[in-house]
Parts: structure tokens; C-alpha cells; sequence
């Protein structure tokens, strides 16, 4: 559709026509109706003669005498050009002999979906294909470092109770209120917490909490507060700590 290697943005648009029209009728309309509009620096033409932006994507249907479909053109102009060149293609009110309204929908950044693929990719790569002894790198960001965290998040029972991985063998583990609590500990390397999910306990977390070390970690609010007392009514708790 476009030369990835200079494209800096994709202009998206989408198109209605009041008649039955087609992709040349789509394209002779955009170059017609735009000439001369915004000097010679942006012209269709010579813009797409110099490469400067790339092949025009026309999608369009017919169904009930009318005409939808949308509009695609990649640009390596800057930021401003490009929203100028956009600008003007809303200016187009008919395609042959038919009313017509084009609408931006999006200027897609191109490096900024690249970016996008390149941190995605990385989590991928770093969880799927290293071992476990992770290399320490430069500046491979926190996220895709918190990521890698992240999955190692656990379920444990038939309720399928979020915990780290290291509750069923650690002495000490940490009773948490729900899973985005064993998230937040995961990313800091804490393995060895629990969640009951609310102030009904699971009996699964009861069990766990026998013979180990177990601290008590909830919110200062009303809920967190009804989740202790359940917690020593149901389990053996040592320790108790509040935010």
C-alpha cells in the first residue's frame, strides 16, 4: 500500500456519495477537485510524482443507489503538511455527478504503531524465548520488564484464586484483598501473596494460610476492614498491616 520505509503518517477518511460511483470516479475527484487549491508545494500530483505521499487506497460499495467506502493515503510530509493535505480532501463535495462528503476519520502515526509493535514484540520475545536467568539490559523499559512479572501470576483451586507462584512453597505469604493487589506486588518481584476476592474467604486461602507465616494486607477502608475480621474469624493470622 506504501513505502514503509518513508512513510511517516496514513491518512484514514471515509466517504459517502449520493449515486453510484467507483475507485477512478474516488481518485479523479480527489486530484480534480483539489489542483491548484493549496500552490504548487502541495499538489496531488506533483506530491505523488516525488514520492512524497504514496498510491491512493480507494475502498467503496454500492448497495441502495448510494455509495460508502473509505479512503487511505500514506504521507511522508510532516505533521503540519499532512494535516493540511487532509484538510483539503473534506473540501470535495462531488464525485462525478454525485453529492458527495468526505470525512476524516484518523492520522495514523506510522512510527508510533511501530513503536508500539516494537514493545509488544519485546514482551513476546523476552517471555517466550529467553530462560529463566533474564539478562539485565541498558534500557529495555520497566513495562516490558513488569510484563514478564505479570505473567507469572498463578490460580489457585477450583475458584481459581490469583496468587503469586511462590505461595504453595514459601513459609511466609501475604493475604491480599484482590487480583490487581497480587499485580501491583508481582511488579516489584513479591511472589508469595494470595487474594480472597472480597470478605467471603475462600476456603482454599483458609487452607493455605495453615502452617505458614501469614500477614494480613488490606485496605484502611470499610471492605478491607471486613476482610480482617472474617480473616481471624476463618484462618490463622500473625501479622496485620493496613494502608
Amino acid at each position: 500500500m506504501q513505502d514503509t520505509d518513508t512513510t511517516k503518517y496514513i491518512i484514514h477518511s471515509k466517504i459517502k456519495a449520493d449515486g453510484i460511483v467507483e475507485r477512478p470516479d474516488v481518485v479523479g475527484a480527489i486530484f480534480g477537485q483539489t489542483e491548484g487549491l493549496l500552490g504548487n508545494d502541495l499538489d496531488l500530483r506533483e506530491l505523488q510524482k516525488t514520492g512524497r505521499i504514496g498510491r491512493i487506497e480507494v475502498n467503496i460499495k454500492s448497495t441502495s443507489g448510494k455509495s460508502n467506502g473509505t479512503i487511505d493515503i500514506p504521507s511522508s510530509l510532516d505533521k503540519t503538511e499532512t494535516a493540511v493535505l487532509a484538510a483539503s480532501l473534506e473540501t470535495i463535495d462531488r464525485i462525478g455527478p454525485c453529492i458527495a462528503n468526505i470525512e476524516i476519520t484518523k492520522i495514523e502515526d506510522i512510527r508510533a504503531s511501530k513503536r508500539q509493535h516494537i514493545v509488544s514484540r519485546a514482551k513476546h520475545i523476552l517471555t517466550e524465548m529467553f530462560d529463566e536467568n533474564i539478562p539485565e539490559s541498558q534500557e529495555i523499559t520497566d513495562e516490558v520488564k513488569q510484563a514478564v512479572r505479570v505473567k507469572e501470576m498463578v490460580f489457585l483451586g477450583k475458584d481459581n484464586i490469583p496468587c503469586g507462584p511462590n505461595v504453595m512453597d514459601s513459609d511466609a505469604i501475604i493475604v491480599v484483598e484482590g487480583r490487581a493487589d497480587v499485580l501491583n506486588l508481582l511488579r516489584y518481584g513479591i511472589k508469595n501473596s494470595v487474594a480472597v476476592g472480597g470478605t467471603n474467604v475462600p476456603q482454599a486461602v483458609v487452607d493455605i494460610c495453615k502452617n505458614k507465616k501469614v500477614t494480613a494486607f488490606t485496605d484502611g477502608d470499610r471492605g478491607g476492614e471486613l476482610i480482617i475480621k472474617e480473616l481471624l474469624q476463618v484462618a490463622e493470622i500473625d501479622f496485620i498491616a493496613r494502608a
